[in-house]
């Protein structure tokens, strides 16, 4: 084994003067810690957007549409790897969805009021406002109705079972309707059906009460916060096995 000493030696043999050294290494300043800081702020902001744009974005619950699985200022996840490529919404999915125009109030643009929260919003350490959130019902092709004899949604004939996700003693829906849904479109509702103004309740407007799927931002996978109802969202049995639309 070569020691440090006749490594130095074998340098010198290769040309140069005895007791030379062939090259001068400058040591090496460490970067001060303000810089460090700076850096290390900069690099979790890129990674911030990164995982923003791409992965995860948290949300807030805007209103009582969805209850009682998520109640008002509720904070949740969104992830967007289950609708990448070609990929869309599956019925049972519950996502949040960029608003198709009409469906919020003015007042429901921003949730941001000072500058650094409308920063940490951009970025993803806030939660985010100005978009909406329900249950996919029908995806494009499917007929869906309201109501069967029993009073039940129905998708493609496939009567649905609800009751794990409505309130408890609430009817599927007092609006009656029978729609296809166009193809690339979502027929969407919230589980508070009494007080969820959704694709039910714009019908009569110019798109029909259908959602594009390219306005879908992505799918709740989890509620984060209140922590002691914390829990990650699964899709209801009911919406498995429903035939495709003919």
């Amino acid at each position: 084994m070569t020691n440090v000493d006749e490594a130095a030696t074998a340098s010198d043999d290769s040309g140069g003067r005895p007791g030379e050294k062939s090259g001068k290494k400058s040591a090496k300043k460490a970067m001060p810690l303000w810089q460090e800081t700076i850096l290390l702020l900069v690099l979790a902001l890129l990674l911030a957007i990164i995982i923003k744009s791409l992965f995860v974005q948290a949300f807030y619950i805007p209103s009582p549409s969805m209850e009682p699985q998520f109640v008002k200022n509720d904070r949740i996840l969104v992830q967007k790897v289950s609708y990448w490529g070609s990929a869309s919404p599956s019925r049972g999915d519950i996502v949040v969805f960029k608003d198709p125009g009409g469906w919020l109030p003015a007042d429901e643009g921003d949730t941001a009021h000072s500058g650094l929260t409308k920063v940490m919003e951009k970025i993803g350490l806030y939660p985010t406002g100005g978009h909406l959130v329900k249950r996919v019902i029908g995806v494009g092709g499917d007929r869906v109705v309201c109501c069967d004899t029993k009073g039940r949604v129905t998708v493609n004939g496939h009567a649905l079972d609800e009751k794990s996700y409505l309130p408890k003693g609430m009817a599927p829906s007092q609006v009656k309707f029978d729609v296809k849904v166009p193809k690339d479109h979502l027929w969407l509702m919230g589980d508070n059906r009494g007080f969820s103004f959704d694709s039910r309740g714009h019908m009569g407007s110019a798109g029909g009460g259908y959602v594009a799927d390219d306005l879908v931002v992505g799918k709740v996978f989890a509620l984060i916060w209140p922590w002691k109802r914390a829990e990650i969202i699964h899709r209801p049995a009911t919406f498995e096995g429903i035939p495709d639309s003919r």
